[in-house]
């Protein structure tokens, strides 16, 4: 197997000769139907979005918001109104006397409650640039069909709340417009199945599961006007939401191998015209519309050798929940490490408040890796892979140029700072200097087995180092 970097001309070149690779497979035993990785990478053939992809690579960390109905209640993200057996606890959890037909008719009425007067875009993407975080994802709508943006297909949207005579009501604007002003690289979340939208689960049929609700084949005009309803609403989002970097899909049934053909190159061709390079992000759905694979709730074993995120969150929960369990810092921290070495971007989720806000405990936390990111980042940021990438807790990386190596060391939850830093493989040239403070470090190399002593004052974190390659 081939590896390859989006560095230079000549490698995008060869990414485009070599086009299909086989990408490893992985299963969580966990969670073996959800997000199963493609079994193929098709490497884009557009010079454009190679060049995006390359940008997005240097990334690293980014944050992606659930926000809609389901944040008023802090409820689990939509997935309550799909009938399958799985979700039937989780339905009755939050409304144990209600019957499917009534709960659905209850989420939906959610709309009438949904007055998120704190909403400050601004503050969020202050927060996430102080994490260290340099692209978003936003969700534009979920499954449930809501609408987080002022769309004109439909009235059910946050616009036509009680939130509509805001002047933010257009959300979506505004989190793009607030996080574009901070640099960001900006993401568009959009859900290609549609619960809410008679095209998709018509309302004279049963709705047994996620797919849409009736037989495509005898009723063809049913899913051309879903076809016509998709298409209306993405091109919304590319033409009068400024820069769309990254068009984020999900809902991986929605397929033509599955039978829902919401043509899809099409849709993506037409947005490209007034957004070039722009990233499509097809989940799950190998071939050309799948830029980078997307693994969520996981990371993969190994490392990977063509572009991937994985999803993770930051609480127990994608949107916001009551009292929410964050993660550690040092655990996003060490997450963040061992993501960069495999090859691939975290993209952290984040729930906002019914009211607008992003919880003080979560800011708390983010701002504390953004502290660590601005110490270290330069282990992070805009680097590549090496084929040695691991040695127990220590993770390396390597500059683009592939000159400099980085050797960080994910320090255990619960644990202390050793004295000592151990590791096989990827010996120095020369001098080991920590990356916080510039500051050589003594080191030793014997029989392939580098050790590296700490300063004693050095605080109780993840550390990294740099040095060039022998």
């Amino acid at each position: 197997m081939k590896r390859f970097n989006l560095i230079t001309g000549t490698v995008m070149a060869l990414a485009i000769t070599t086009g299909t690779v086989q990408a490893q497979q992985f299963v969580d035993k966990k969670q073996t139907d959800v997000h199963v990785m493609s079994k193929t990478y098709t490497w884009p053939q557009d010079q454009a979005v190679l060049q995006k992809l390359d940008q997005w690579q240097d990334l690293k960390f980014g944050v992606l918001f659930h926000w809609g109905l389901y944040s008023v209640k802090g409820i689990n993200e939509s997935w309550p109104l799909c009938s399958e057996e799985r979700f039937l606890k989780r339905r009755k959890s939050i409304q144990p006397q209600m019957n499917y037909e009534e709960f659905k008719q209850w989420y939906w009425g959610q709309i009438n409650n949904f007055n998120p007067t704190k909403f400050n875009p601004e503050e969020w993407a202050d927060i996430m640039k102080d994490a260290g975080m340099k692209y978003v994802v936003f969700t534009t709508k979920h499954h449930d069909g809501f609408c987080m943006f002022d769309t004109q297909t439909t009235s059910f949207s946050i616009a036509h709340g009680p939130f509509s005579n805001n002047p933010k009501k257009d959300v979506a604007y505004h989190v793009f417009d607030a996080f574009r002003k901070k640099d960001f690289m900006i993401g568009a979340y959009f859900s290609k199945p549609d619960w809410h939208c008679e095209y998709y689960w018509n309302p004279d049929m049963a709705t047994p599961d996620r797919n849409v609700n009736y037989q495509i084949k005898l009723h063809k005009e049913w899913w051309r006007k879903f076809q016509e309803y998709t298409a209306r609403q993405i091109d919304e989002l590319t033409t009068r939401y400024g820069q769309i970097d990254i068009l984020w899909l999900d809902g991986g049934q929605v397929r033509p191998d599955n039978g829902q053909d919401i043509h899809l190159d099409r849709i993506i061709d037409k947005a490209r015209q007034k957004q070039p390079g722009m990233l499509a992000v097809d989940r799950t759905v190998p071939g050309r519309n799948e830029n980078y694979a997307t693994p969520e709730m996981r990371i993969p074993p190994t490392q990977l050798n063509y572009p991937w995120e994985s999803n993770l969150q930051l609480a127990n929960g994608w949107g916001w929940r009551k009292n929410s369990l964050y993660k550690s810092p040092q655990t996003i921290i060490n997450n963040l490490i061992e993501i960069t070495a495999k090859g691939g971007a975290l993209l952290l989720g984040v729930g906002p408040t019914p009211q607008g806000t992003i919880e003080e405990k979560a800011a708390i936390c983010l701002r504390q890796v953004g502290e660590w990111l601005k110490s270290y980042g330069k282990a992070i940021y805009a680097t590549r892979i090496t084929p040695h990438y691991n040695d127990g807790n220590v993770w390396f990386t390597t500059s683009k140029d592939h000159k400099t190596l980085y050797a960080l060391y994910a320090l255990p939850e619960g644990e202390t700072l050793p004295s000592t830093i151990t590791w096989k493989g990827n010996e120095p040239k020369g001098a080991i200097r920590l990356i916080k403070g510039n500051r050589k470090v003594k080191h030793t190399c014997k029989n392939g087995i580098i050790t590296v002593e700490l300063p004693k004052e050095l605080k109780n974190e993840p550390i990294a180092f740099y040095y060039n390659r022998k």
